[in-house]
């Protein structure tokens, strides 16, 4: 886990915000639009060319971003909870919709995330799966089997829901 400051400061998205991004197929941000600036209060020249982990809050398990990179890498769009950290270290909770970004010869050029409000009874039922995630990956011998072991705890979840993340994240 990142050593990054955290305020345990909330911010509170209202329910009309919405955050854009796009990022190259290697995950480095190509475009934010202005409320994106604002929110992570990161300035423009800063998140430009950065990778997007830029404002992962360290409380938001690997293996999560491991499901969603995977489905957005075959073509598939993904709606996921996501906790994110601004500079200052205060998070802020989103419903995150990432899809891939197509060439007019339907290669992967790129992804494009829209991300609203999340809805605090949604977060705190997730919350609670995302806290027992971290846990595992933060008690592995290793970083390579703690993302191995929680991503393993995710899918044994779902299957156990008989349901697919975005099935489950949607159901909340």
């Amino acid at each position: 886990m990142s050593a990054a400051y955290l305020s345990g400061k909330e911010i509170v998205l209202g329910e009309d915000t919405l955050i854009v991004s796009k990022t190259d197929i290697h995950g480095k941000i190509t475009y934010v639009n202005r409320t994106f600036i604002e929110i992570s209060r990161y300035p423009e020249d800063r998140l430009l060319g950065a990778p997007h982990s830029v404002i992962r809050h360290p409380d938001m398990p690997r293996c999560v971003f491991k499901l969603l990179w995977d489905t957005v890498g075959a073509g598939q769009e993904i709606f996921a909870y996501v906790i994110n950290r601004a500079s200052d270290g205060d998070h802020y909770w989103v419903m995150a919709h990432v899809t891939p970004s197509l060439s007019e010869d339907h290669r992967i050029i790129g992804y494009h995330s829209n991300r609203r409000k999340a809805d605090p009874a949604s977060i705190a039922r997730i919350g609670e799966t995302y806290a027992e995630l971290s846990r595992i990956e933060r008690h592995s011998a290793d970083s390579k089997t703690g993302l191995q072991q929680s991503f393993q705890a995710l899918t044994d979840t779902l299957a156990k829901k008989g349901m697919a993340y975005d099935e489950f994240v949607l159901s909340l």
